[in-house]
């Protein structure tokens, strides 16, 4: 970020002055570039003085500081206005309830489709049995539609307003979102006025920009999807000409003979060329592979070559490609993007130091220092996770009282945002009986973990040799007895297992540990299933299969119950060394939320964990 001791020497901002506009000067000049959302990342904020006392004066730093932190925290551009009222709604757009909202208002135009008039939302999709869907009256779902564009209002309002209208002008999607509401807004009165008799309603297929629109991952994957559409173009063209080629051939090949093993493969996938070019695009997905070569095959097995080379040409060559092509652009635009977003991080730090700077600035051997009291005044105010908060503060107390942090101290002490918490699991109870000691020592043992799951995939073995005898059997022959004994006998196991954990570990330490909570929660379940089996249809004796009674059959809740034995015996993921594989997994899918319509807009408080999974893959 600074150029030697020049660049902590030298002030970010000039001193204050009434009536005079101050700029990050210095970091517009060191810095260039682009951010990902079409804000310029390396452009900072104007400063535009406030006239006032110097209590009014050091507020405003302080508050520019919290900001520039916060936009560092969640990489953020800091080109935005930065006078009092501004930092004042600046924090108030991008609080959690108006996030929340905002939220709401895209989930909630996303979820109109679902309902309104043509509605799909009925039990069963078969038209033979699908009664008539309901429809809402003219005018409820366009109010909830009204109510979603006035959030969206509100929202492109403050956006612009924020950033300023010489940034504005730079941001297309902006500029695209007052385009969508405008048309959105007028099809919404025609659709009013002729009182809900349009067919057609253009606002509908906009939907989506508004998911787009408010989504940095959905915008990054589309910017990444533009610059690899020209490479990708090639490839596409390579198997066109694959396709036409083979399909030329396959109609030469499969002509109209006297042959009536080879008219079968003619009239049934070469008949003409769009037949044709049908059969050998789905054979190049290998969805029709063999069928498509088996009346020809059985005739002659020379035929098979035409088929392996096409598959071989397509599939393997060309299939492969396209895919290390749109992989290599892809991993591009990651590094460039986790670049964008470290490169936003130094720079808000590098910010909130240098307006820092003019509240006391203390000076060591020429270098400008930030005031320990002061930034620890700052980073009390600043949203972050506690325990990135938690570890900062303590680092702040351990320099010497009345100190200063230098450049390089500033951003080394934020370096803290990158690191994950390690979770302190609570203490153990302590028994004072040496009995008591011993049974804690057992049952809080790795090994009796290892025999929870000898019982869990015993009950899992026990109950599919129940379901393989009783599929040999007529439905009037079945009996629940052998099952409802087996499921009493281990929910019972599984009940004394959690008692003996709680008892070992304590309650705290206990529901402390994610397989726990997942294990007991299940165990809870499946107590409270058995007791109201049994409070309906008594204990298990033989020939134990009364009729249905009150909301489930007796056989209902037995599957109900049998189904979460199942899935039950995951809690095994933790104790296998592949469990890494299953965190993973939870990475990669909530990096890819934003290409849900619900969770994504869900996803946008926490970008940091898309870039701590990208920095590790990198």
């Amino acid at each position: 970020m600074g150029q030697g001791t020049s660049a902590e020497t030298r002030p970010l901002l000039l001193p204050a002055a009434p009536g005079r506009v101050r700029r990050l000067s210095r970091l517009h000049r060191d810095n260039s570039g682009s951010g990902g959302d079409g804000h310029s990342g390396a452009t900072a904020a104007s400063l535009p003085s406030t006239v006032g006392n110097v209590t009014d004066d050091q507020n405003l730093y302080i508050n520019q500081a919290v900001v520039f932190i916060e936009d560092a925290i969640q990489y953020r551009s800091i080109y935005h206005r930065v006078d009092s009222d501004s930092l004042w709604l600046y924090r108030w757009y991008y609080s959690r309830i108006c996030q929340w909202i905002l939220s709401i208002a895209i989930t909630l135009i996303l979820v109109l489709a679902f309902i309104e008039r043509p509605s799909s939302l009925t039990i069963t999709s078969d038209v033979r049995y699908r009664p008539k869907a309901w429809e809402p009256p003219c005018g409820l779902t366009e109010t909830v539609e009204l109510l979603c564009f006035l959030v969206f209002i509100v929202d492109v309002s403050v956006k612009s307003y924020l950033i300023g209208w010489e940034e504005f002008r730079k941001t297309k999607w902006l500029m695209a979102y007052i385009v969508v509401l405008l048309v959105s807004l007028v099809d919404w009165a025609v659709s009013i006025y002729l009182s809900c008799g349009t067919t057609l309603r253009i606002r509908r297929f906009l939907r989506p920009f508004f998911l787009l629109q408010n989504s940095s991952m959905m915008k990054k994957t589309l910017k990444s999807i533009k610059s690899t559409l020209t490479e990708m173009g090639g490839v596409g063209l390579l198997l066109v000409l694959h396709l036409c080629l083979f399909t030329m051939f396959g109609v030469l090949l499969f002509a109209r003979t006297q042959d009536g093993q080879l008219d079968k493969e003619r009239n049934g996938y070469f008949h003409s060329l769009t037949e044709s070019w049908t059969t050998l695009l789905v054979l190049l997905t290998t969805a029709n592979n063999p069928d498509a070569m088996i009346a020809a095959y059985s005739k002659n097995r020379a035929y098979c070559i035409f088929f392996i080379l096409f598959i071989v040409i397509g599939n393997l060559v060309l299939m492969n490609l396209l895919t290390a092509i749109t992989y290599n652009q892809f991993r591009g635009y990651l590094l460039k993007s986790v670049q964008t977003s470290f490169f936003r991080r130094r720079l808000g730090i590098r910010a909130a130091f240098e307006v820092l700077c003019y509240l006391g600035t203390a000076v060591n051997n020429d270098v400008l220092c930030v005031p320990t009291w002061t930034l620890l005044q700052v980073v009390r105010k600043v949203e972050m996770n506690s325990h990135c908060k938690k570890a900062i503060i303590e680092r702040l107390k351990s320099y010497p009282q009345g100190g200063g942090l230098s450049s390089a101290q500033f951003q080394s002490l934020f370096d803290e945002l990158d690191r994950e918490s390690v979770k302190e699991h609570p203490p153990r109870p302590n028994y004072d009986s040496p009995f008591l000691q011993r049974i804690q020592f057992v049952f809080g043992h790795c090994y009796f973990e290892y025999l929870g799951n000898a019982v869990a995939l015993a009950n899992i073995i026990s109950v599919c040799v129940v379901l393989v005898i009783d599929m040999e059997k007529p439905p009037d022959g079945q009996d629940d007895f052998f099952l409802g004994v087996i499921n009493c006998f281990f929910i019972l196991c599984y009940l004394l297992e959690m008692l003996l954990k709680i008892f070992a570990l304590g309650l705290k330490r206990y529901v402390s540990y994610t397989r726990n909570v997942f294990d007991g929660v299940l165990t809870i379940v499946l107590m409270v299933l058995q007791v109201s089996t049994f409070a309906v249809y008594g204990f298990p004796h033989p020939g134990w299969k009364p009729e249905m009674q009150g909301l489930w059959s007796l056989w209902d809740m037995v599957r109900l119950a049998n189904m979460l034995i199942v899935f039950r015996f995951l809690r095994i993921i933790a104790n296998m060394e592949v469990h890494w594989i299953c965190w993973v997994v939870v990475d990669i899918i909530s990096i890819l939320l934003p290409f849900k319509n619900i969770a994504s807009c869900l996803s946008e408080e926490s970008p940091q964990v898309s870039f701590s999974f990208s920095s590790s893959c990198l």
